[in-house]
């Protein structure tokens, strides 16, 4: 039977007897001051119990019927958390349970903390966004692009670090297609690099596979920021974000490499077969490169964290730059990342379609680091215009919404998700809005 456990009690309250209600509270006042988050009830900020239980079924009918095997859920609403819950095991092989504490794989969802990275270098005045790449990775000095029949020809004009932020800067991944590009980073090993050194120079010996500033196409962009971090910072990456950032934050769960004695909280990731039509384990903690640390800090997918952790981070980016007294960045510059800067790099071409990539849907655009909804009707699924997010590739989901003052956070550990999570999630947390 699955332990419901959601620390602010909004849940059961109405069942519980007067001295029951008193000692929830009690609880919940004191996990707040435990973790540093602020708990309330739902009420409190214009949403509603009632309606916020709705979620918990729902989650927990895509853990019964194998579709998830286990799900930490997150909502806060005006610096208050009204609910988190956790759902199902960790490992469906040991049949361990989540925890509200579990770690995950956020992969994708480290891109915005990356790209937080690089902005606060930019306020710093130690480098321009239209700076040329090459101005601080000499390694990418004299890119060529491969034409489809895999000449090479120049490029029109040189790669900028904004480029690199809004994926547009004519790199690829190497693991979603199968060009001549996208094989020659598989050959090269580009993403089993053992450093960020070299990943910039294997990197720098590849063609491109567009023109720079001609199109959105999601890469390892992200990671080569990652590399300039390191260039312009002097410090490896890993340790300007755990100076800079997780520090200041009291992101103490967030790393790229999980601490021996945290491996027990780390979650086993999961694959959905389609010719079973089930969940496979696919990365054991014990076998896991995060554990046995075999590849670079990946700036674009490399991250450990939990709910908890990405709720701080979500929340100091919601509050223009600050949580709990710690100054990260100027809310003039989060409110510059989160403006659609497609348009601006290369014209009137600044939305995609919904197949462009898995959840980058019509009526969004990117900004530095995240997908901007600019038209949700577009889009075709509640929320509000302006409102920002991102996922990983194991499921993981976060958005963030200004006009709400909203934030949704999900943990799963499942790569190649069947079911809509994050389209249910989010409709189940806005139909709990009643102001």
């Amino acid at each position: 039977m699955r332990k419901n456990r959601i620390l602010s009690g909004r849940q059961w309250l109405g069942s519980m007897t007067i001295s029951l209600l008193a000692a929830s509270l009690q609880l919940a006042a004191t996990t707040a001051s435990a973790d540093n988050l602020s708990y309330a009830d739902p009420e409190d900020v214009g949403m509603s119990s009632a309606r916020i239980e709705r979620i918990m079924p729902v989650l927990q009918s895509y853990v019964d019927e194998g579709e998830l095997a286990g799900v930490v859920s997150m909502i806060a609403r005006r610096g208050e958390v009204v609910h988190l819950d956790h759902y199902g095991t960790l490992n469906k092989e040991t049949g361990q349970e989540v925890e509200q504490d579990s770690l995950f794989r956020i992969y994708s969802m480290t891109k915005p903390i990356t790209s937080l990275a690089i902005m606060m270098l930019y306020e710093e005045g130690r480098l321009q966004l239209n700076d040329p790449v090459s101005n601080y990775l000499p390694e990418f000095s004299d890119l060529k692009v491969a034409s489809n029949g895999g000449a090479l020809q120049d490029v029109d004009r040189e790669m900028t670090i904004q480029m690199l932020l809004t994926h547009s800067a004519g790199l690829t991944y190497g693991v979603f297609g199968d060009t001549l590009v996208d094989r020659q980073y598989r050959e090269a090993g580009v993403m089993v690099s053992p450093d960020l050194e070299t990943f910039v120079d294997r990197v720098g010996n590849m063609p491109l596979q567009y023109q720079p500033g001609t199109r959105f196409h999601y890469s390892i962009a992200i990671d080569v920021l990652g590399a300039i971090v390191e260039r312009v910072s002097g410090q490896s990456f890993g340790s300007f974000l755990q100076e800079r950032v997780f520090n200041p934050l009291q992101m103490e769960n967030t790393f790229f490499q999980v601490p021996s004695d945290k491996v027990d909280r780390f979650g086993t990731n999961h694959t959905f077969n389609p010719a079973t039509g089930e969940l496979e384990v696919s990365d054991r903690p014990e076998n896991s490169n995060f554990v046995n640390r075999r590849t670079f800090e990946s700036g674009g997918g490399g991250l450990i964290s939990t709910a908890e952790d990405y709720m701080r981070f979500s929340q100091m980016v919601l509050n223009g730059g600050e949580l709990d007294g710690a100054r990260i960045i100027g809310s003039k510059t989060l409110e510059y990342m989160t403006q659609n800067h497609l348009p601006g790099i290369f014209g009137d071409h600044g939305q995609h379609p919904g197949d462009q990539l898995p959840g980058f849907a019509n009526g969004t655009g990117f900004g530095l680091g995240f997908a901007v909804a600019e038209d949700q009707t577009a889009v075709g699924g509640i929320g509000s215009d302006g409102e920002y997010y991102w996922g990983g590739a194991a499921g993981t989901i976060f958005w963030i919404d200004p006009e709400e003052e909203l934030i949704g956070i999900v943990m799963i550990q499942h790569m190649n998700v069947q079911i809509p999570l994050r389209a249910t999630f989010k409709a189940l947390t806005y139909g709990a809005i009643i102001d």
